[in-house]
C-alpha cells in the first residue's frame, strides 16, 4: 500500500498522465485484491477520469469494471452488473487478452451480489475455459472459490460441488504459494 501511494504521489508530481493512470489502476487493483470496496472505487474513479481525458480507452474500461465491482460490493449490485458488462464488452473490443479471467470473476461476483448466481456461474465457466486455454492462472484460485460461493447461493444449494470448488481453490493457491488467496 505504501509503495502504491508513493507511485501515485510521484506520478502526480511528474504530471505524467500515462504514469498517473497506470499508478491509479494498480492502486485500484491492490484495493480490490484486499476487498476494500471504498478505496477501489476511489482509485477506479481516478483511473476513469484521467484515462478518459487522455484517450486511454482500455484503461478507462478497466476502471469502469473495478468501479462496478466496488459499487456491487457496497450494495448496488443490480445497477453495477450493467456497468461491469459495459466495461467488459469494451475491454474485449480492444483485442487485449490479458486478465480476462480476472475481469470475468469480478462480473461473476457482482452477479452473485445481485442475486443472480446462475449468471455468475455461467461467467465463471467462461473464465475457467480461458484459464485452460491461455494458462493465465494467477486468479484461478479465486475463480474456483467464487464458483463455490455461487453454488451455495443457488435456490437449491449444491453443497458437495461447492465444497469441491473450495478444496480446488485451496489446492491451486497452495501450489502457487498464494497465501492470501489460500486464506480466502
Amino acid at each position: 500500500q505504501a509503495r502504491g501511494q508513493e507511485a501515485l504521489a510521484l506520478a502526480q508530481q511528474l504530471e505524467h498522465p500515462p504514469s498517473l493512470v497506470y499508478a491509479a489502476a494498480y492502486a485500484a487493483h491492490l484495493c480490490q485484491y484486499r476487498r476494500d470496496a471504498v478505496a477501489t472505487q476511489t482509485h477506479a474513479d481516478a483511473v476513469m477520469t484521467v484515462a478518459a481525458a487522455q484517450g486511454f480507452e482500455h484503461r478507462r474500461e478497466q476502471g469502469r469494471i473495478l468501479w462496478g465491482w466496488a459499487r456491487a460490493m457496497q450494495g448496488h449490485a443490480a445497477t453495477s452488473v450493467a456497468h461491469i458488462q459495459q466495461g467488459w464488452s469494451a475491454v474485449q473490443g480492444t483485442g487485449l487478452k490479458l486478465s480476462h479471467p480476472y475481469w470475468l470473476a469480478l462480473l461473476a461476483e457482482a452477479y452473485g451480489q445481485a442475486g443472480q448466481p446462475e449468471a455468475g456461474l455461467t461467467v465463471l465457466t467462461d473464465a475457467c475455459t480461458l484459464v485452460a486455454a491461455t494458462e493465465e492462472r494467477w486468479w484461478e484460485a479465486e475463480v474456483n472459490r467464487l464458483q463455490g460461493v455461487l453454488l451455495l447461493r443457488l435456490p437449491r444449494p449444491e453443497v458437495s460441488q461447492a465444497e469441491a470448488c473450495f478444496h480446488q481453490a485451496i489446492e491451486v493457491a497452495r501450489r502457487q504459494q498464494a497465501k492470501a488467496l489460500e486464506l480466502r
